[in-house]
């Protein structure tokens, strides 16, 4: 009785693939018209950056300069470094009032803004959150206070604050900066992107409340929109100057920027006073500065999730 097994064809030997040339890489030619788009856009950057530094360039090499050379020399022309003895002289000038105003500005911008932001966002996330009677028409009063210039309403501010008493107060620049409806649009619209509503419910299935479950996972989740929306507070407080000459009577009360305006309105009968000026300005550039490069990782990521959105 024969068996049958299976047949098993020879192995042939193995053949590796003979290499082939590299295929030759072909370079993309750019059109003439990508090149010129190119150029202009370059060429308008360009002319943006020079138009924007070019005022703090003069700003900086005007601070060095003594009396002489600032009259005596180009305002781009370098002259006896005297930078130092300038900051010398705005910081002791009339019992240090210098300090006092940066201190003053300081208080309005960072304590007002940081208060300001708070409540802009806890608001805006209400509005996202929340469904309420009203809900939608209330935030469209709220689009249209952006609408309204500041300028416009320093008068009614005014006379609110002379009602209340609190007229040449910190109190009459600090109030009217809680109020920010530019701030409630984009704590809006970040927490519509920042945080899921899955995870408010799970919050509250474990028994969080809504005040915890909004300091606890929604605050934190909104952490660039509260920078960003802190930098654009700090920045208006920081440059609000007809708010502060409506508000203020006081020198002792006075931001940096008013105390620089009336040191800058006696130039014309004390020459002295431009170094002051010129020098003052430039230190008040310095928080605006610093502020942008410390808080960029915050306010460019939320900028870029509000365009996403």
């Amino acid at each position: 009785m024969s068996t049958l097994t299976p047949t098993t064809s020879p192995a042939r030997p193995r053949t590796d693939p003979e290499p082939t040339a590299a295929a030759p890489k072909t370079r993309r030619r750019t059109s003439p018209g990508v090149l010129l788009s190119k150029g202009v856009v370059n060429g308008l950057l360009i002319v943006a950056a020079f138009y924007t530094l070019m005022p703090v360039s003069w700003l900086l090499m005007a601070a060095t300069k003594n009396p002489r050379d600032l009259f005596g020399t180009s305002g781009f022309a370098l002259g006896d470094f005297n930078l130092f003895t300038n900051l010398h002289h705005v910081f002791t000038f009339n019992d240090g009032i210098y300090l006092r105003w940066f201190g003053n500005s300081v208080l309005y911008s960072v304590v007002g803004s940081a208060a300001s932001t708070f409540l802009s966002v806890a608001t805006g996330y209400a509005f996202d959150k929340y469904d309420f009677k009203g809900k939608e028409k209330l935030f469209a009063a709220v689009l249209g206070g952006v609408l309204v210039p500041t300028t416009v309403i320093q008068l009614p501010m005014y006379l609110l604050a002379t009602k209340v008493g609190v007229v040449n107060t910190y109190w009459a620049l600090l109030l009217p900066a809680l109020v920010n409806p530019f701030g409630v649009y984009l704590a809006r619209v970040f927490s519509e992107g920042y945080v899921p509503n899955e995870v408010l419910e799970a919050a509250r299935v474990d028994g969080a409340g809504e005040v915890r479950t909004f300091a606890g996972i929604a605050l934190p989740m909104l952490a660039p929109a509260f920078m960003t929306i802190f930098l654009f507070s700090f920045t208006a407080s920081w440059n609000n100057f007809f708010g502060a000459l409506v508000m203020l009577n006081d020198e002792k009360l006075y931001p940096v920027n008013l105390g620089l305006f009336m040191w800058n309105s006696v130039t014309q009968q004390q020459p002295e006073y431009y170094s002051l000026v010129i020098t003052g300005s430039l230190v008040a550039v310095v928080p605006l500065i610093v502020a942008f490069v410390c808080l960029q990782r915050f306010w460019r990521s939320g900028l870029t999730a509000g365009a996403v959105k």
